[in-house]
């Protein structure tokens, strides 16, 4: 106890010097009152499992990389990290370092042919060229000013954090967002860009103009590879820009050629697109390259962690693109696809099919930006050069049983569930294709379910949903529950499932809000598997969050599970991302199958049974997660397709971060340090 005293001693301190925004811990007064109780989780402390963990609680956040995060962080004594300092493409201080060359971007002068492509060797020499200098980052969506409390109430569909102190009292603010303590609150009064406002209605919500970031040090003449998100206007606690992070993008920013293939990098992926294909699509610029520098303060937390608990540099985003594909990976180990359900269609419309075709030979952006794919026919547009690519890497990821069935159209881009928080089906939302039918695709769920094994999914503003699907006209309901924005319905990968949302006591049982969570939390009674997503407020998105906001949550969750050491001695709480949002990062991802892997994203353990500052290098993603479930309660693999049914890799001689038998994913017992695991059987 004495141990973590310090250790909270050290990080508060760190915290208080270099952000200032993190509101004080409990005090350990506190946690010594509450040393005593006995956890109320007796039941599920009797259940066998393999290891002493007997409750893991999945903490995701949004749209960071590794890089992002952990670029410049340097860690413990006899660790090793692979970031951008270790590879010397940026130096301590975050100008470009003597490897600066690596993050180089490109750009395409003539498309030749008009066609998808997912390498550039097919083009000729002059027709791909380096910037010059970066394009400018741009505001990308993030906040120019405050919202009054006047503005929200006439709008409040339309509305976006920060908002006014003058006018949203704390009181208010905790009645949007359960994630935060009290004194994180302040949190949502800050960081706009005080850029121009480009709404015209002075009733309504600002938002952003589409121009460059001017508050990013030298903005119009960046060097030709990665940059610092800081300076005098951008301090830590700032709204940044956001950036395309889509199916077909992704692959096409990744450059992936086995031409290209190295011992560190055998899928030949150059990562030299990115803001040209961004460009292309929202006009970015180059927000993709930016980073933070844990060397100047930000993301205190994020490095404290590190320090004390174990880290993993090798952890990655399951499928190229955006939030709901991740988040299905992360509760089924594969990937959705449209099934007919009742009188429904037997497949999406056709306009809502993508055709990742540029629309010219001098214009990247694509015919059908659309969200579902038939990509087990090889004629369709932009299938035929992945699975080419795949067919030429040595490990044959063309063949790995979750690749592409035939005749089937999966979800590729954001598509909302085809049940509503209620339970209620989406009908006109599955018909015009832009929701999923109900599925039947297994999750973790009904695997727990049939060991009678505890588990919950605990959704930021769930609750507030329900109530905006079931009538509600309060403003907070209409903000949080309309299209999914701020409770994040395609966050939740048991809602697509008619075996748990269909089912209303299955549902009454599972999935829950966070509101839900910490009361459970802090009557010492967690599930088996939590499952806990924020709301938008303090998910740490680009554009919408921060990423002190999430830092928030995070010390909140940690500070209660302080406070019930019976309960933290037995729990796992991993703390990671959905995707890396469109930011560039310098680490190799293996390719698996059709829709992944993607760039490395962070992922801290933390537990009594990974304490030290470890970092590991083990090749994983987000179905290592549900490998390590399955593996502790002695669970098999969801079925015969699902990534869980991946091997463990097997280490490169030299080369800790490639597997000699790829395609292999770990199941994150290297996270831990469990002496005598068969001394914890139950």
């Amino acid at each position: 106890m004495e141990n973590v005293r310090q250790q909270w001693t050290a990080v508060l301190a760190l915290t208080a010097m270099l952000s200032g925004q993190l509101a004080t811990p409990l005090a350990y007064a506190d946690q010594q009152e509450k040393e005593g109780k006995k956890s109320k989780a007796e039941e599920q402390d009797k259940v066998d499992t393999a290891t002493p963990i007997k409750h893991v609680i999945v903490l995701i956040g949004e749209n960071r990389t590794f890089d992002n995060v952990y670029g410049t962080y340097i860690p413990q004594r006899g660790q090793t990290v692979a970031n951008l300092l270790s590879k010397g493409i940026v130096n301590a201080d975050g100008s470009p370092g003597p490897n600066k060359d690596a993050a180089k971007q490109f750009q395409i002068g003539t498309i030749t042919p008009a066609s998808y492509f997912i390498n550039t060797n097919v083009l000729t020499n002059p027709n791909k060229t380096a910037y010059a200098l970066l394009p400018t980052p741009e505001a990308g969506g993030a906040p120019p000013q405050t919202e009054t409390l006047s503005q929200f109430k006439t709008d409040p569909v339309s509305s976006a954090t920060p908002f006014d102190p003058k006018t949203f009292s704390v009181n208010l603010l905790g009645q949007f967002t359960q994630g935060l303590d009290v004194g994180d609150l302040p949190l949502l009064y800050t960081g706009a860009t005080g850029l121009k406002n480009c709404q015209t209605d002075p009733t309504k919500a600002p938002f952003a103009c589409a121009e460059p970031d001017t508050r990013i040090p030298n903005y119009a003449s960046l060097p030709n590879t990665v940059f610092e998100l800081s300076g005098p206007k951008l301090p830590y606690d700032s709204y940044t820009g956001d950036m395309v992070h889509r199916f077909f993008h992704m692959w096409q920013q990744s450059d992936c050629d086995v031409a290209n293939a190295s011992s560190s990098d055998p899928a030949g992926c150059k990562n030299d697109l990115y803001p040209y294909v961004g460009i292309a699509r929202d006009d970015s610029g180059s927000n993709a390259m930016g980073f933070y520098n844990v060397q100047k303060g930000q993301a205190p937390l994020f490095r404290w962690l590190a320090d004390n608990y174990t880290m993993s540099d090798n952890f990655h985003q399951a499928v190229m693109g955006g939030t709901g594909v991740q988040h299905t990976m992360l509760g089924t180990g594969d990937s959705i696809y449209w099934e007919q359900v009742g009188n429904f269609p037997a497949q999406p419309p056709a306009s809502q099919v993508a055709d990742p075709t540029p629309t010219s030979s001098t214009n990247d952006k694509y015919k059908a930006d659309k969200r579902w794919t038939n990509c087990g026919d090889q004629s369709q547009p932009g299938i035929q050069p992945i699975v080419n690519y795949l067919h030429s890497l040595p490990w044959r990821p063309d063949r790995t049983p979750s690749n592409c069935a035939p005749g089937r159209f999966y979800m590729i881009n954001n598509t909302r569930p085809g049940f509503l928080s209620n339970g209620t089906i989406d009908t006109a939302g599955i018909t015009a294709g832009t929701s999923v039918p109900p599925s039947s695709l297994r999750t973790l769920g009904d695997a727990l379910n049939e060991k009678h094994l505890s588990w919950a999914y605990y959704g930021g503003g769930y609750n507030a949903a329900v109530r905006f699907d079931n009538g509600s006209t309060d403003p907070i309901d209409v903000m949080i529950g309309t299209g999914g924005d701020w409770y994040c319905d395609i966050c939740n990968p048991f809602q697509y499932a008619t075996s748990i949302m269909g089912n209303p006591a299955q549902r009454q049982a599972h999935i829950k809000d966070v509101i839900d969570f910490f009361a459970d939390l802090d009557q010492g009674h967690l599930p088996a598997v939590a499952y806990v997503k924020p709301d938008s407020f303090e998910d740490g998105h680009p554009g919408y969050s921060k990423l002190d906001l999430f830092e928030g949550m995070i010390k909140k969750i940690f500070n209660t599970l302080q406070a019930h050491p019976d309960l933290f001695k037995e729990t796992a709480f991993i703390i990671t991302f959905d995707e890396g949002g469109g930011y560039w990062d310098s680490g190799f991802f293996q390719p698996l199958d059709f829709f992944g892997d993607g760039p490395r994203i962070p992922l801290v353990v933390v537990s009594p049974y990974s304490r030290g500052g470890k970092i590991v290098h083990n090749y994983a993603d987000h179905a290592s997660i549900l490998k390590f479930i399955e593996r502790n309660w002695h669970l098999r693999p969801l079925t015969n397709r699902s990534r869980d049914n991946l091997p463990n890799p097997v280490a490169t001689v030299g080369n800790p971060y490639v597997p000699r038998n790829m395609p292999a994913i770990s199941d994150l017992f290297e996270a831990f340090r469990f002496e005598h695991e068969d001394d914890h059987e139950s």
